[in-house]
């Protein structure tokens, strides 16, 4: 009758509403997964994950693991009058919004974002965030309008313009102390109303790339110790789509030491709580070695560190591909290939983007787990777990015909040969295809 018991789990979103389930005892993540899927009515989260909340701290739950695992005795002793509370958080960011193929997922993604840039201290791209307030309010206000008036009507208007939103809202709070609300009130609507026209779906795809290049944005941080008997955290690893930043709190802010892409990386480490991370001999930088809170804590930010890497070699081939799309949009030639390659463009995007469900699965066998992860001494040896970094020179392009396809609508240009060709070769073929755009743009070429 036990294994039977149900167990009500809350799940918080990042709009700030809630989906409900009910699992038994013996009930693993993906059990809440699909129960989320269903509600939701999609048939994948892509970049979305369940995450629990530990030591004041997100991590991403393991679908494969029993949720007695994250939530302990308590959950063998709960109720049905008692909720447990897990976290649909995003667990990999992307450069463009339109690798999100449902828009359910995307607006989710985009409350997240929207979160992190209000927390965000980074100073030294001020200008970025008028920019990003001018996105968001495209997104939830709409179009703005300034008509050309009396001087009387012009004040009125400006007073108007000044209560449509509040600061708080839309700018991290240092900001506002810095320039004041009434400095933001005047100029965010100069900004925004140059986004006239936009509609919700552009305006927010335009916030998620804007805010890619926010340098404490889309990044996950997760809190170590310089020294194993440190009693505080005093360095954040930030776990980013490209690779890992590593901050350390000097005078009570937080400053970047280490900005490592995944290239960078020979190797990561954990035994127990010992984190190390290996630089590539051309950096000529010592092993770096730091604690995590506890050896459950290790595993789950390896495991993110290794699903991350999946993600980023599996969706760079989409990346470009809708990069290469997007600068033809800003060709006069574009609304031709979209119009003729709209279905084309799904599918090609569905194949390349389906396997970022699968980064779990694919590297489980390096994860390994203990009955007593949290209960291994400090005095006792501890499995080690390694993840190297090898960033493939070589990929493979899934459809040389979608290649082929590119190359003669860009430059009317066959490409053949081998399907699999080193990627400097295709980082080429993409800088010489984008020189062809922007020439045929200013020459006022188009295509037939």
């Amino acid at each position: 009758m036990r294994t039977t018991q149900k167990r009500q789990v809350c799940i918080l979103l990042p709009n700030k509403q809630h989906l409900d389930c009910a699992v038994t005892v013996r009930s693993r993540g993906h059990e809440v997964l699909n129960s989320v899927l269903k509600q939701f009515g999609v048939s994948e989260l892509q970049v979305l994950g369940l995450a629990v909340l530990r030591d004041n701290e997100y991590l991403f739950v393991d679908l494969e693991q029993k949720l007695s695992k994250y939530f302990g005795k308590r959950w063998n002793r709960g109720s049905l009058s008692i909720p447990f509370i897990l976290f649909l958080r995003v667990q990999y960011y992307v450069e463009s919004g339109r690798l999100i193929l449902s828009s359910k997922v995307q607006q989710l993604y985009y409350a997240e974002l929207r979160q992190r840039v209000l927390q965000s201290q980074s100073r030294h791209q001020e200008a970025l965030f008028f920019q990003l307030a001018a996105s968001a309010l495209q997104a939830e206000v709409g179009d703005l309008e300034l008509r050309q008036g009396s001087d009387e009507e012009e004040e009125g208007q400006e007073r108007k313009h000044r209560h449509y939103f509040l600061p708080e809202d839309y700018f991290p709070s240092w900001l506002i102390k810095q320039r004041g609300r009434d400095f933001l009130l005047q100029q965010c609507p100069v900004v925004h109303v140059e986004l006239r026209g936009l509609s919700h779906s552009q305006a927010v795809l335009q916030f998620i790339k804007e805010a890619s290049s926010l340098q404490d944005g889309p990044v996950t941080f997760y809190r170590m110790r310089q020294e194993k008997k440190d009693m505080r955290s005093s360095v954040l690893l930030g776990v980013t789509l490209k690779g890992v930043h590593i901050y350390q709190e000097v005078e009570g802010k937080q400053c970047r030491l280490h900005d490592f892409s995944w290239t960078d990386i020979d190797r990561f480490t954990f035994q127990g709580r010992r984190f190390e991370i290996s630089a590539v001999s051309s950096l000529c930088l010592p092993k770096l070695v730091y604690y995590s809170p506890s050896p459950f804590h290790s595993k789950h930010v390896l495991k993110h560190l290794i699903d991350t890497h999946q993600v980023h070699i599996s969706t760079r081939d989409a990346a470009s591909y809708i990069q290469q799309l997007e600068d033809m949009e800003a060709s006069q030639f574009y609304r031709e290939a979209y119009i003729c390659d709209t279905k084309r463009l799904t599918q090609r995007l569905q194949s390349l983007t389906s396997s970022m469900s699968d980064c779990s699965a694919a590297v489980e066998t390096n994860t390994a787990w203990s009955k007593d992860d949290d209960e291994e001494e400090e005095g006792h040896s501890a499995t080690e777990f390694e993840f190297c970094v090898d960033e493939p020179e070589e990929f493979l392009i899934d459809n040389p015909a979608e290649v082929s396809w590119l190359a003669e609508l860009l430059h009317g240009a066959s490409v053949d040969g081998p399907s699999v060709l080193p990627s400097s070769y295709w980082a080429a073929v993409t800088m010489e295809m984008k020189q062809v755009l922007r020439s045929r743009a200013d020459e006022g070429v188009s295509v037939d």
